[in-house]
C-alpha cells in the first residue's frame, strides 16, 4: 500500500493533513466541502489567533466576490461536522464583528499517510457534503446517472448560477459504489497550476513536474474511476486536452464535467441543464398550486432559512411565482432574492425587480462589493468572452423577450462587425449559455435570461454605444412591421 510522510495537525479526535486536504476523525476520513476545509485549515494553522472574516473569505473564495453569509453558512457546517459544543468540546469561537478563532489545543507532527485512508465506507471519494437540500433536480439526476453508465465523457452545460456543480455532485454520489478506484472531484475555478498537476494532487499521485501529463496517464492507465472536472470554462482548452488524453490512454476512467460551454471534443455528450420550472401566469394561483413548482419551493425554503420561519400563503403565492418567473428559474438568483425576504418582504422584492441586479445585491449596505455575488457570477462569464462576443451580448440586451437570428444580426452589426460576423458570435454565445435558443419553431427564437439581460444592459450603458444600438433596434422594428 502506498504511503508518504505528511505534516499533520491533531486536535481532539481529529487529525488534519493540510497538504492532502484530508481530515480524519478517529482514523476515518471525515467528509467536508472544499470551502469548509479551506476555512478549517486556515483557522487550525493559526490556532489561538483571531482570523478576520476578510482573510477567511479570501482563502476560501480567492479572486471571487462573495457575501459574508457564505462564510457564516460554511463555518456553521464546519462546527456541525466537528461536533463543536457537544460533550464539552470547543473548537471555533466567534469574535463578534471581527472573525473567528480556533481555541482547541493542537499538536503538529509528521506521520505516514496511507492511501487507504481515503476510503469512506468501503468506497473512495472526496465529494463534499451538501449544505442544503437539492430541489427540482431529481429527473435530471436520474437521467444523468443512466447516461454515465454508457458514456465516458459527459458535460453538464448551463449558465452561471443554474446549479451545474450541485447536480454533478448528486450524480457522483449515486455512482460512488460503481468505481473500484473512487470518484474524485477537481475544482478548476481557481486553477493556478497545470490541470494534470492539480488532478495528480487531488489523487495523491507523485509525478514528475517536468512531464505531469505523461506521469498522470501512466498512473491512471489501469484504474477504474470517475473524475468530476468542475468549472471548466476558464481553462476550457486545457480541460479538453486532459479529457481527450484520458479517454485514449486510461480506458477505465470516466469523466463528468461541468462548464458554461461544451468541451467540443470527440466522444463528448452534452447535457444542457434547464432552469427550475416556474408557474405559468395565473392571477388565481394558490399557495398549494405554486408550491408544486421547484422554483417556488426553492424560494420558500431559502426564505425560511433566512428568517427562521416562512410560510407561503395564497395572497403572496402569485407574487412569489412572478418573482421566480422574472428570475427565469435560475436557482442562484432565486436564492439571493429569497434571502432578502426578512428585510423587505415578498412584496418589497417584487417592487424592486425592475432594478435588475441591484435587487439581488444582498441584504445589507447596498453597494458593498462583497454583496454583489450575482454580479460577480456574471462578471466571471463576461470576462471569459472575446471583445466581439462582449460587444454582441451587450447590444442584444435591447431586445425584450425573444428575437430571431436575423434581428440579432441587424441590430448588433456596425462598421466594425458585419452581420455575418455577428451571427458567428451569437452562435458562440448560445454555446456558452449566455443566449438561450428555442429551436422548436420553424424559425429558432433566441432570448437572454433576465439576469443576463440586466447585466448586459449595464455593460451597454457603460460602453457609450447605447444610443446607436437603440436606433438600429428601432429601425429594424419599424421595418419589420
Amino acid at each position: 500500500m502506498d504511503s508518504r510522510a505528511e505534516r499533520s495537525i491533531s486536535f481532539g479526535s481529529f487529525q488534519l493533513f493540510p497538504a492532502q486536504r484530508l481530515l480524519l476523525d478517529g482514523g476515518q476520513p471525515l467528509r467536508l466541502g472544499g470551502r469548509a476545509l479551506d476555512i478549517l485549515i486556515t483557522l487550525v494553522e493559526r490556532a489561538g489567533e483571531l482570523v478576520s472574516k476578510n482573510e477567511l473569505m479570501a482563502r476560501a473564495w480567492p479572486n471571487t466576490v462573495v457575501v459574508e453569509d457564505n462564510l457564516t453558512v460554511h463555518v456553521a457546517a464546519l462546527r456541525r461536522a466537528l461536533g463543536d459544543g457537544s460533550g464539552g468540546s470547543r473548537y471555533i469561537i466567534t469574535i463578534p464583528g471581527r472573525g473567528y478563532c480556533f481555541v482547541a489545543p493542537v499538536r503538529e507532527e509528521t506521520v505516514e499517510l496511507r492511501q487507504s485512508q481515503w476510503v469512506i465506507a468501503g468506497h473512495a471519494h472526496n465529494l463534499p457534503a451538501f449544505l442544503t437540500r437539492l430541489i427540482g433536480r431529481g429527473d435530471a439526476i436520474r437521467r444523468l446517472v443512466g447516461r454515465v453508465s454508457t458514456q465516458r465523457l459527459l458535460t453538464i452545460v448551463g449558465p452561471g448560477g443554474i446549479g451545474k456543480t450541485s447536480v454533478a455532485l448528486a450524480v457522483a454520489e449515486e455512482l460512488v459504489p460503481r468505481f473500484d478506484h473512487g470518484v474524485w472531484m477537481v475544482d478548476l475555478a481557481s486553477l493556478n497550476d497545470p490541470v494534470a498537476s492539480v488532478l495528480a494532487g487531488v489523487l495523491n499521485l507523485q509525478i514528475s513536474p517536468e512531464a505531469p501529463m505523461s506521469g498522470l496517464l501512466a498512473a491512471l492507465s489501469d484504474k477504474k474511476m470517475l473524475l468530476i472536472l468542475d468549472n471548466c470554462e476558464h481553462v476550457i482548452a486545457a480541460a479538453a486536452d486532459m479529457a481527450v488524453a484520458l479517454l485514449h490512454y486510461a480506458p477505465g476512467v470516466q469523466i463528468l464535467a461541468t462548464s458554461r460551454e461544451p468541451l467540443r471534443v470527440e466522444g463528448e455528450q452534452v447535457h444542457r441543464l434547464a432552469p427550475l420550472q416556474t408557474p405559468p401566469q395565473s392571477a388565481l394561483l394558490s399557495a398549494a398550486e405554486a408550491l408544486a413548482y421547484p422554483a417556488v419551493q426553492l424560494f420558500v425554503e431559502r426564505a425560511a432559512a433566512s428568517m427562521g420561519e416562512f410560510e407561503l400563503d395564497d395572497a403572496d403565492a402569485p407574487i412569489v411565482a412572478e418573482i421566480c418567473r422574472k428570475l427565469d428559474g435560475l436557482p442562484l438568483a432565486i436564492e439571493f432574492a429569497a434571502a432578502r425576504v426578512d428585510a423587505i418582504g415578498v412584496r418589497g422584492i417584487a417592487a424592486r425587480m425592475d432594478q435588475g441586479l441591484r435587487a439581488l445585491s444582498g441584504r445589507r449596505r447596498t453597494g458593498s462589493p462583497r454583496q454583489q455575488t450575482m454580479l460577480a457570477t456574471l462578471d466571471w462569464s463576461y470576462r471569459l468572452l472575446s471583445e466581439r462576443e462582449q460587444a454582441v451580448l451587450r447590444r442584444l440586451s435591447v431586445f425584450v423577450g425573444t428575437f430571431t437570428l436575423p434581428a440579432a444580426a441587424a441590430v448588433a452589426a456596425d462598421a466594425l462587425l458585419n452581420e455575418s460576423e455577428v451571427v458567428d458570435q451569437v452562435l458562440e454565445l448560445v454555446a456558452k449559455s449566455l443566449i438561450m435558443a428555442d429551436v422548436r419553431a420553424v424559425e429558432p427564437r433566441l432570448q437572454l435570461l433576465e439576469t443576463t439581460r440586466a447585466y448586459a444592459r449595464m455593460k451597454l450603458a457603460e460602453s457609450g454605444e447605447g444610443d446607436a444600438v437603440g436606433r438600429r433596434h428601432a429601425e429594424y422594428t419599424a421595418g419589420s412591421d
